[in-house]
C-alpha cells in the first residue's frame, strides 16, 4: 500500500476515483476501517479514505428519515436519534471488539455496505430495507444517485438493495438516506432457564408463531429469551401471553426489565456473548430457524470444543472454533449441506482468510451475474479488488 486519499466532500472524491481510473490504481474504500479485517485480503494500490466525508445532511424526526455523509460514525447517529426518541429499528451491529479493534468506532454506511443487522431484524428487516436513497461514485468515475427519502420512489432498479451487502465493492457511497423510527416506551426480555438447544429454538419458534410481536428471540448457553418491546400495558400483556404458551416446556423463567434488557441484546447485536477466545476462529451462519441445532450438533460431532449461540429464533448462529489453518471451513459448510444456508467467515487470520473462502461459494449462474453486475458498476476492477473471492 503506498499511501491514502481522503476526501474531504464529493467533489473531491469523484476526483479521486477518476484519478485512479485514469492511472489504473486500485482502492482499498474504507471509512472508519472497524472491518478492514473481514473478508479476503486485498492488495491495493491506495487506501481510498472516505471518514473525512462526514456529518449529517438533514434529519427530519417527523417524517422519520435520515441523511448522512460516509463517514459519519453510527454512535454519533444513534445519539442523535435517542435524542428525538428514535432507533436504527434494524438495529445494526458493533463488531469492532470481535474484529480486535475498539468499540464504537464503526459508521452506519459500513453496517450497510456488509448489510448487518442485529436481533431486531425478525421483526424490522434487514439494513437494505432501511437505507431509502444514497448517492455516490461508481468506477467509470460518474456520480449518481438512487432512490430518495421516501420509501415509495420508483426509479426503475432498486439500486439501494444492490449496493447492501456489496463490501464497496461496487461504487463508494458518499451520502445516504435511512428510515429511522420512534424508540419503544418498554423492553421487556422474558427469560427461559435450562432448555437444550432443539426445546430452545422449537419454544423461540412457538413464540415467534405466536400473535405477542416479539421482537428479539436468540438462545445463549441455557438462557432462552424472547423480547417484547412497546408501550406498558401492551408489554403486559404480550408477556403473559408468552408465558402462558411456554409454560408447557417447564422451564423456569424470569423477566428482565428495560435496562438489563438493553444490556442483554446489545451483547447478542455485537456477538459479545460468544464465548470465544481472543485467537478464535468466529463464523456467521444463517441457516433454517429448525435447523439451527442440527447444523451446531453436526459440526460439533467433529469440533467437540466449538461454542455457539442462535439469534433470530434459530435461523442465525455464531459460531467460534478452535485456531486452525484452514477454519475447518469444510467442517462448518458441509454442517450446513442439507438444510442450506450461508456461512461467512467473520474473523480468522490473514493468512487463514487468503486461503479459504471467506464468504458462501456461489453456484455457478450467480457468480456470473455477480460477475455483470460488478462489470456494469466497476469495469475496471478499482474498488476492494478481491475483497468478495
Amino acid at each position: 500500500m503506498s499511501g491514502t486519499i481522503k476526501p474531504r466532500d464529493a467533489g473531491e472524491l469523484r476526483q479521486a476515483v477518476e484519478w485512479a481510473l485514469n492511472e489504473g490504481i486500485t482502492l482499498d474504500v474504507r471509512g472508519a476501517g472497524s472491518k478492514r479485517t473481514l473478508g479476503k485480503p486485498m492488495a491495493c494500490d491506495q487506501v481510498l479514505d472516505v471518514s473525512g466525508i462526514a456529518g449529517v445532511v438533514d434529519y427530519a424526526p417527523e417524517e422519520l428519515v435520515i441523511t448522512l455523509r460516509a463517514g459519519t460514525p453510527l454512535r454519533e447517529v444513534e445519539a442523535l436519534l435517542a435524542q428525538r426518541n428514535q432507533m436504527l429499528a434494524f438495529e445494526p451491529p458493533d463488531l469492532g471488539s470481535l474484529l480486535g479493534g475498539a468499540a464504537g468506532e464503526g459508521t452506519l454506511v459500513g453496517a450497510l455496505m456488509g448489510n448487518f443487522a442485529g436481533p431486531r431484524r425478525l421483526a424490522a428487516g434487514a439494513a437494505r430495507d432501511h437505507l431509502l436513497g444514497f448517492s455516490g461514485v461508481n468506477g467509470r468515475g460518474e456520480a449518481f444517485k438512487s432512490g430518495g427519502r421516501v420509501m415509495k420512489n420508483v426509479t426503475g432498479y432498486d439500486l439501494s438493495k444492490l449496493i447492501a451487502g456489496s463490501w464497496g465493492t461496487l461504487a463508494v457511497i458518499g451520502e445516504v438516506s435511512v428510515k429511522v423510527l420512534p424508540a419503544p416506551d418498554q423492553t421487556r426480555t422474558l427469560l427461559l432457564h435450562g432448555l437444550d438447544d432443539t426445546r430452545a429454538v422449537a419454544a423461540l419458534c412457538a413464540a415467534m408463531g405466536s400473535p405477542h410481536e416479539v421482537s428479539g428471540a436468540a438462545h445463549v448457553g441455557d438462557r432462552t429469551a424472547l423480547r417484547v418491546e412497546g408501550v406498558a400495558p401492551s408489554v403486559e400483556a404480550r408477556l403473559k401471553g408468552l408465558r402462558d404458551l411456554l409454560v408447557d416446556t417447564g422451564a423456569a423463567m424470569e423477566e428482565l426489565g428495560t435496562l438489563e434488557s438493553r444490556a442483554f441484546w446489545k451483547g447478542v447485536r455485537d456477538a459479545a456473548v460468544l464465548d470465544a477466545s481472543t485467537d478464535a476462529i468466529v463464523w456467521r451462519l444463517s441457516c433454517p430457524p429448525t435447523e439451527g441445532p442440527r447444523v451446531v450438533s453436526r459440526i460439533r460431532s467433529q469440533r467437540p470444543a466449538a461454542k455457539a449461540f442462535y439469534d433470530w429464533s434459530g435461523g442465525l448462529i455464531w459460531l467460534a472454533l478452535p485456531p486452525s489453518s484452514d477454519a475447518d471451513h469444510a467442517v462448518v459448510r458441509a454442517a450446513l449441506g442439507p438444510a442450506g444456508g450461508h456461512a461467512t467467515l467473520i474473523r480468522a487470520p490473514e493468512a487463514v482468510r487468503a486461503a479459504v473462502p471467506v464468504f458462501q461459494p456461489q453456484s455457478a449462474a450467480l457468480a456470473a451475474l455477480a460477475r455483470r453486475v460488478k462489470e456494469s458498476f466497476d469495469p475496471k476492477g478499482l474498488f476492494n479488488p478481491g475483497r468478495m473471492g
